[in-house]
């Protein structure tokens, strides 16, 4: 099973953006994906893929209450967009360092185990979604917590999005260090599949970051250009670049096409990482 968390310390649309579109990517390869949406945002990844219309309802079930124990049924959490699996975000979310402090004290107090940042790991694991998806990606906030560590420590794996920016570039030099904090603070190993230079526009400054980028110890199989027309197309319609083009699109548009090539390209580098 391929498995990997995208994450990226400058966050923003742009890992979200990728996210979506491996996982389609993903799905058109012909692999069961299974996305899990750890973003509370409004601009999260449900979204995206419009599949977020029951973010404010306080009476269903969420994934915050499988990871605390209070979940019904998984696959009723599950909803379907251009063939990928999603479980979405829900306002719940901003609630979940809360809660699963709640529920790690409970546990001590009756001798049981619970671990915090194991939860999503523990979840996924009790509802055999290693046997039923080839895919598995979970998408949570940049912010370091509860959402990130739980991704993390249910993925082992990363793709980091970098922007070809001032903050992008600062975020390259301590990446590194930002990987072995993560392995320290959770106990395990963590692997980064690929680095992914995004919006690249060819000017000096960005080539210097993306120079830097290929100095890492890290995959960069790709580098994805700027297409503004294309992605917030795609926001706007709520759904990935290939169905915009497949849908909204009066004409295939070359530069565009060669993004959707590149998006296609990753996500077969990375199943072969994954051993798919």
């Amino acid at each position: 099973m391929l498995t990997y968390t995208t994450y990226s310390e400058a966050g923003g649309v742009g890992k979200t953006t990728l996210s979506a579109n491996l996982a389609r990517a993903h799905s058109d390869h012909g692999h069961r994906v299974l996305v899990v949406d750890l973003d509370p945002q409004d601009g999260c990844l449900s979204y995206l893929l419009g599949v977020d219309d029951n973010r404010s309802d306080e009476d269903i079930d969420t994934i915050v209450h499988h990871m605390i124990d209070r979940g019904d049924d998984f696959d009723g959490l599950v909803r379907t967009a251009e063939g990928i699996d999603v479980v979405p975000s829900h306002n719940m979310l901003e609630r979940l360092g809360d809660l699963l402090e709640k529920a790690a004290s409970i546990a001590e107090q009756t001798g049981e185990s619970f671990s915090k940042y194991a939860r999503l790991r523990h979840v996924l694991a009790a509802n055999d979604v290693p046997q039923e998806y080839d895919v598995l990606i979970v998408d949570p906030p940049a912010t370091s917590g509860p959402h990130l560590y739980n991704a993390i420590h249910a993925t082992r794996s990363l793709v980091i999005p970098v922007e070809p920016s001032g903050k992008g570039g600062e975020s390259i030099a301590g990446l590194e260090s930002v990987v072995a904090g993560i392995e320290s603070s959770l106990d395990i190993e963590v692997g980064v599949l690929a680095t992914v230079v995004n919006r690249f526009e060819g000017t000096n400054d960005q080539q210097s970051v993306l120079d830097d980028v290929t100095h890492l110890p890290y995959p960069n199989p790709v580098t994805l250009r700027k297409r503004s027309s294309l992605f917030e197309g795609c926001w706007a319609k709520q759904c990935s670049a290939f169905q915009y083009v497949e849908t909204h699109r009066d004409r295939e548009r070359e530069h565009e096409r060669e993004t959707l090539d590149k998006l296609d390209e990753l996500a077969t580098f990375l199943e072969e990482r994954g051993d798919l």
